[in-house]
């Protein structure tokens, strides 16, 4: 019994070892912004809704699959965004879980003309789980591998309050901010064990370049935005940076994934994947689809990563006009 106590401890500690080492993060990062920093709550006109699915590796036994529900609302009578965020990820053959649930606030401060910061605050819940029964142990292997365990076990959960807070830096053009989540260190051990969660800390920023052509109505504006994301947790970190293309209504970019210059060890190098995106805009909908190609050791065997998102803003038509002339709002959609 302690053999397979021993076992299923090692196995825990295993899968906690590769969650802790990187939150879910998603490729079409801003198409859910507030994932990404607290301070993107309520830069809208109005409202906005997204939805995110990713399905990481899917070649791989027990892949990544992530999914992510956001809303936010601009608050103009008090200068302020609030936002819910909810994300679940299932990793491993042991079925583990985490699932949960932020709510994010922020406060707009207008430095001069067309030149805003936001600082914010997430504060959230989250409870981590392992499948048991899907966990296979040496006593079931002596006996066939398909038979059920000697000993009954009901499962190990874990909950845990969660803080994190952001900062944003805006112009019609250019934006910069930064975020740290994660910072209570919460202790995520399904062993009733010390095993406190690393801070995740998030630099991001881009431009929007708009191209101008001789001719062109404004409804067919064309521009190229250029946009990145650092994040790093642990003793990890890695770099996504790329641009899109955007003429409405439809949008395609190249992204890549990863720290050219850094190895984690002798033909280790801190190469993650080349992602195409591609999407449109259908009335107040946006919707967007990228495919990950892995380009690290894993490339043979992993079969990329899908992702899927979806947006919807909405807001009274007069109202979202009258607004949109006065009010300014951070520029990448995906």
């Amino acid at each position: 019994m302690g053999t397979r106590r021993n076992q299923f401890a090692f196995c825990l500690l295993l899968a906690g070892s590769a969650a802790v080492a990187q939150d879910p993060h998603f490729t079409q990062f801003y198409a859910a912004p507030t994932h990404l920093s607290p301070g993107f709550a309520g830069t809208t006109v109005q409202s906005r809704f997204a939805l995110q699915f990713r399905d990481q590796w899917p070649t791989i036994p027990g892949a990544f699959v992530s999914y992510n529900l956001a809303a936010d609302q601009y608050l103009g009578n008090l200068n302020s965004g609030i936002g819910l965020l909810a994300s679940h990820d299932r990793a491993g053959t042991g079925g583990l879980s985490s699932t949960s649930i932020a709510l994010q606030y922020a406060y707009e401060i207008k430095l001069k003309h067309k030149v805003f910061l936001r600082p914010a605050l997430q504060f959230g819940y989250a409870r981590r789980s392992v499948d048991y029964s899907r966990l296979v142990f040496n006593d079931q292997l002596s006996r066939g591998g398909d038979v059920s365990s000697y000993e009954f076990y009901d499962g190990r959960r874990k909950g845990y309050a969660d803080i994190g807070s952001g900062l944003l830096l805006f112009t019609p053009k250019i934006w910069f901010g930064f975020a740290l989540l994660h910072m209570n260190h919460p202790n995520e051990s399904l062993l009733d064990n010390e095993s406190p969660m690393p801070s995740q800390f998030n630099m991001h920023g881009g431009y929007r370049l708009k191209m101008r052509t001789p001719g062109m109505v404004r409804k067919d504006a064309q521009s190229v935005v250029m946009a990145f994301n650092y994040r790093a947790q642990g003793k990890y970190d890695q770099l996504d940076i790329g641009a899109y293309f955007e003429h409405d209504p439809i949008f395609a970019g190249l992204w890549y994934r990863g720290i050219p210059i850094k190895s984690y060890g002798p033909g280790r190098a801190n190469n993650d994947a080349i992602a195409a995106v591609v999407g449109f805009k259908a009335g107040d909908w946006r919707f967007g689809y990228s495919y990950d190609i892995t380009i690290s050791l894993l490339a043979l065997n992993s079969g990329g990563a899908h992702e899927i998102t979806a947006i919807y803003e909405l807001a009274d038509k007069r109202k979202k006009r009258s607004m949109a002339r006065r009010r300014v709002v951070p520029c990448a959609k995906f």
